[in-house]
């Protein structure tokens, strides 16, 4: 939520641009010219984050401006999709293409900067992507969904993320835990793990496993007891493949984010899944978001891939052959 500081801030950028421009007067009407372009800049600021915003509450519930505190009430989603640069040569094309890409296209600009719309949407972004890295997949989600939860050899996240060859494996324990609570043999074995964007996993996974294992119920073949892996890297599905001894491993894992999305997910498929195989064995299904491949859609076409990985007995590169 924004602050009345924000406002005053990018105020003193557009004073700063005018006052770079020569656009006030200066002498002896330098103070009331300078007060009244202050003033102008601050009005200006105001306007732009209610744009950004799509409507600005003026302060607390009853109305009156609350100085620096806190905004009452989380600003809207900003309209990402509304075209920024002024005067288009084609104004339908120019629609028409952002609305096939999450690209930031046609964003104009204010001198040389960007605008602020802009500015604080790609701020907003990069928040979001830190946050799915950073955070931890809910207790709540994974009880929801009825996982196993487990953890790798990763301590923490720092060490999740400079080790990736510890979120590959497991220690003792807790592969005899493995061993002991999941289905033995089972035709598929499905894994969701946090990767590296947790927020993809809260945003898709309770979608996307029920059409699966549905799915897989209806085609007659068994499915292991799901697994939840934390610090999990994708190739912990060769290990847990192993351990329970499944024909085909599938795992659901949050993909590295960027600006575009920090909700996308991917889905990683082996047959007969082995610690030091070859990832050209692997087969992907990825893009799985609300902008992508919706999580239920994606859910249904990966039960016909993984019945067709099981009739062929080959994936990745092996299946096309």
């Amino acid at each position: 939520m924004l602050r009345q500081t924000e406002i005053d801030r990018i105020a003193e950028e557009i004073l700063s641009e005018l006052q770079g421009e020569g656009r006030y007067e200066s002498g002896n009407l330098r103070a009331k010219s300078e007060a009244a372009a202050r003033e102008a800049a601050r009005q200006k600021a105001k306007k732009d984050l209610e744009e950004v915003a799509g409507s600005m509450p003026p302060g607390k519930p009853d109305g009156k401006e609350t100085g620096n505190e806190l905004i009452s009430e989380p600003l809207p989603e900003p309209d990402r999709k509304a075209p920024l640069l002024e005067n288009p040569q084609d104004p339908d094309a120019l629609r028409r293409m952002i609305g096939k890409t999450t690209a930031r296209i046609g964003v104009g600009r204010s001198g040389p900067r960007l605008k602020t719309k802009t500015l604080l949407t790609l701020r907003a972004d990069h928040a979001a992507a830190r946050d799915a890295v950073l955070m931890d997949v809910s207790e709540e989600l994974i009880q929801k969904l009825g996982l196993l939860s487990v953890a790798t050899c990763c301590t923490d996240k720092n060490n999740f993320l400079t080790r990736p060859d510890l979120g590959r494996d497991f220690d003792e324990d807790t592969k005899v835990y493995i061993k002991e609570k999941c289905v033995s043999h089972p035709d598929v074995q499905i894994i969701i793990s946090d990767g590296l964007s947790s927020s993809a996993i809260e945003a898709n996974a309770a979608r996307i496993l029920p059409v699966v294992m549905e799915g897989l119920k209806e085609k007659g073949l068994t499915a292991g007891t799901p697994i939840f892996v934390k610090y999990g890297r994708v190739g912990a599905q060769d290990r847990i493949s192993e351990l329970v001894g499944a024909k085909v491993v599938c795992s659901f894992i949050g993909e590295r984010p960027g600006l575009a999305t920090a909700e996308s997910m991917s889905a990683y498929i082996a047959y007969h899944a082995e610690v030091g195989m070859p990832e050209a064995r692997r087969t992907v299904v990825s893009n799985i978001h609300k902008d992508g491949v919706p999580a239920v859609e994606a859910g249904a076409y990966i039960v016909d891939l993984l019945a067709l990985i099981l009739e062929k007995q080959a994936s990745g590169v092996d299946l096309k052959k």
